[in-house]
């Protein structure tokens, strides 16, 4: 069978686009863009456009590889999937920051929102999916009340195979599941998501025999969604990979054109430095509909650890970057949209639109009577989320507030693939045009650096001296 992403016509009608209207000073006034805010980054865009290319080439930025290069690794997980998936129940991810954002994004916008609450026929013979995120004690232990480990597959994801949360919980599920199954058995319900040589769980993946899928070594967590971190969680949710990576390496396509108002994610990172650089720093993601939810989390990750730095790449000071925020329609319009239409003028409103949602809701034709709610009936919940985010747009156009919208045809695999790709790319464009390393983290090390010194880990004792001489707290500041 011949799948549908091989042909032209169909990705075609699935195109994701984006819609910058009201970002214009021809539709916003004086607060919008204009020509000459484009015609000032003319000497800056090229050159990013060559890093670009010429960072790709030299294998510095080898997520824009993923769509291609991960076609063994996609068929060894459906092996192991189709192996493993009648034996589990529940499929838990151990991971923090990418490795959690992604696969909860990508889960909850291709499957059923109550996915786990369906009985496992109605999943096609796919486990529960959990992701332990984060290690509130509390939230742990509740996990373990609502799932059988010995019925259970853990995933844990970790590049470094130090990140302390993640380990922490694979010590946690290893001593369980030895005490209760023993060495042998408990192996069986570990799966670890590792980088190939380096770190402490690759090591200990090889000495107790886990079943180990690799990450490749140019690529950082928050953009490793379309490695084994995102595509193992992904297909033993049923979620279609192949699919997916087709959708990804689509939008490449479509990203390989240098003319900025022709590539998508190249208009968006230019859309919000001219916005950084007129005093709009925050940017806020709002997709209309419940499925996408998770993922204004998973660009929050992407958008913020990226591009928030200290230092440019010539090791000035800058302090820059934009800061996102989540927001959810239409459910934020009775929240957050006061603010941003009554508000400061410094935010740049992302709304994501899906054109045909997966189920149409009708409203029943009652109430006539009543005007104020009766002229509901016989429309559907599909026209009315629509229409309130057309009718969202219009108010921030009328308040003079920038916003800007992407929209997919419809919410499956191919679109997915192409949002997450035109997001990253985004994103490290946007590093370029603002002079600074999107794929380094010094502000995260810090803190991992300070947790590690506290708890006595060994090769950290400088940082642990200066930890002990920060001054004591004064009781007279807590009230």
């Amino acid at each position: 069978m011949t799948e549908r992403y091989a042909n032209n016509v169909w990705k075609a009608s699935m195109r994701v686009k984006l819609d910058f209207n009201n970002m214009t000073e021809e539709f916003l006034g004086k607060q919008g863009f204009s020509t000459k805010d484009f015609e000032a980054l003319e000497s800056k865009i090229p050159a990013a456009v060559k890093a670009m290319e010429t960072k790709r080439t030299s294998g510095k930025m080898d997520f824009r590889d993923l769509p291609y290069n991960q076609t063994e690794t996609a068929k060894e997980i459906a092996e192991y999937v189709n192996e493993m998936k009648d034996q589990t129940e529940a499929f838990v991810v151990f991971g923090i920051g990418g490795s959690a954002l992604g696969p909860m994004a990508v889960q909850q916008a291709i499957k059923h929102p109550f996915y786990n609450e369906l009985p496992k026929e109605k999943r096609g013979g796919f486990p529960r999916f959990y992701v332990a995120d984060n290690i509130d004690p509390e939230k742990l232990a509740s996990l373990f009340d609502i799932i059988d480990i010995e019925t259970s597959l853990f995933n844990i994801v970790t590049k470094s195979g130090s990140t302390s949360e993640t380990m922490s919980q694979f010590m946690i599920i290893k001593d369980m599941l030895e005490q209760k199954l023993g060495k042998e058995e408990a192996k069986k319900h570990i799966v670890c998501t590792t980088d190939a040589v380096k770190g402490n769980l690759i090591k200990i993946a090889k000495e107790e025999g886990y079943k180990t899928f690799i990450i490749p070594s140019g690529v950082g967590g928050r953009f490793s969604e379309l490695t084994a971190v995102g595509l193992l969680p992904a297909a033993f949710a049923g979620v279609d990979i192949v699919e997916m990576l087709a959708g990804a390496a689509y939008m490449d396509e479509i990203c390989k054109n240098p003319e900025i108002r022709e590539n998508p994610a190249f208009m968006y990172a230019v859309l919000n430095y001219i916005g950084l650089c007129k005093g709009k720093p925050i940017s806020v993601m709002m997709p209309y509909a419940d499925s996408l939810k998770y993922i204004s989390d998973w660009y929050a990750q992407l958008w913020a650890e990226s591009l928030g730095k200290k230092v440019d790449n010539n090791g000035n000071i800058v302090n820059v970057g934009p800061t996102p925020v989540k927001a959810l329609g239409a459910t934020d319009q009775h929240s957050q949209i006061q603010l941003y239409a009554e508000g400061p003028y410094d935010k740049i409103v992302v709304f994501l639109a899906v054109d045909n949602y997966r189920q149409t809701m009708e409203i029943p034709k009652i109430y006539k009577d009543i005007p104020d709610i009766g002229f509901l009936g016989g429309a559907t919940q599909n026209k009315l989320i629509d229409v309130e985010r057309v009718a969202t747009e219009y108010a921030l156009l009328s308040a003079g507030k920038i916003n800007m919208t992407i929209t997919l045809p419809e919410v499956n695999e191919f679109t997915l693939g192409q949002l997450l790709y035109l997001f990253e790319v985004a994103t490290a464009f946007a590093g370029e045009l603002m002079n600074i390393d999107a794929f380094s983290q010094p502000g995260v090390e810090e803190g991992k650096n300070a947790t590690y010194a506290i708890f006595g880990r060994p090769g950290f004792e400088e940082k642990k001296r200066e930890l002990d001489k920060r001054p004591a707290k004064k009781e007279k500041y807590i009230c």
